[in-house]
């Protein structure tokens, strides 16, 4: 089988789990664009439905039960979107909670971050998360994707007022990461990753 014209399976992580977030339109808006990509086969996992992830890092059989579906999602990935919001000039910690629960799933694979706040869109938050992913021995996408303000980007049906800029950086960015994971995933299958 020729992997570099079967298509990435990709997940995308929705990383907020507050009661009221805002994370579902843009997440909806995302999965549009990664569905009309033949390049790309998307799944999603969800921080808002992982409510019973524990806080202890020890494994047993209540984080085995919690971590079942999720840690399939993530090992099966080869690439991934990661769609945060900006909690205190960071990432919400349920989203920190679900990346530090996992290791190798990361591992030489992209990571493409999309971001939506107030007046800094969430940038900071992606800041911090490109820290994390590089200790992962994750690659992260140059451009992402940013919506300042963006309860007020959007209109009560969850589309765009103007999608134009918007609809541009996605498609950047996810050629980017196409790119990065075709690479990725033909190098580890030429040699192992040995991080």
């Amino acid at each position: 089988m020729n992997t570099t014209t079967e298509p990435l399976k990709v997940t995308l992580v929705i990383g907020s789990n507050r009661h009221g977030r805002f994370g579902p339109v843009v997440a909806d808006w995302l999965l549009a664009h990664l569905r009309d990509r033949a390049d790309l086969l998307p799944q999603v996992v969800d921080v808002a439905e992982t409510a019973a992830l524990p806080t202890t890092l020890a494994r047993g059989p209540e984080a085995t039960t919690a971590l079942a579906g999720i840690t399939e999602k993530l090992a099966s990935a080869d690439a991934f979107v990661v769609l945060t919001p900006e909690y205190n000039h960071s990432f919400p910690a349920g989203l920190k909670n679900l990346i530090d629960w996992h290791f190798t799933e990361w591992q030489a694979k992209p990571v493409a971050l999309v971001s939506y706040g107030g007046l800094a869109g969430g940038l900071r938050a992606v800041e911090h998360l490109r820290q994390v992913f590089a200790e992962l021995h994750a690659v992260t996408v140059r451009d992402t994707v940013s919506f300042h303000n963006a309860r007020a980007s959007f209109d009560d049906e969850g589309r765009l007022d103007d999608p134009t800029a918007a609809d541009a950086a996605a498609k950047s960015m996810l050629d980017q990461l196409v790119w990065w994971g075709q690479a990725l995933r033909e190098a580890k299958e030429r040699r192992p990753y040995g991080g």
